[in-house]
């Protein structure tokens, strides 16, 4: 799990995903220095927690995107979160 720039991020990021699976073992997390200067960060999950880490409507991962944007400004960068599968 590299940082890209964006530890406190990445930190955060891994936590609250951490807490929401049922497999955590499972959890990577890559970070990419993206266009722009963006961080692009990359979460992989088991293949059954993607649904929880999406949430109905995809309202869990706009909620962790919130949180994970807030937690980069500490970090002075901006953040794109993508769950892929």
């Amino acid at each position: 799990m590299s940082d890209g720039g964006a530890p406190t991020a990445v930190t955060v990021l891994g936590h609250v995903v951490r807490s929401i699976v049922d497999d955590p073992d499972a959890v990577q997390i890559d970070a990419q220095e993206g266009n722009r200067g963006k961080v692009r960060l990359e979460v992989r999950v088991a293949p059954g927690d993607l649904g929880r880490v999406i949430g109905r409507r995809g309202r869990t991962a706009g909620n962790i995107r919130s949180v994970v944007r807030a937690a980069a400004t500490r970090d002075g960068v901006d953040v794109d979160v993508d769950f892929e599968d």
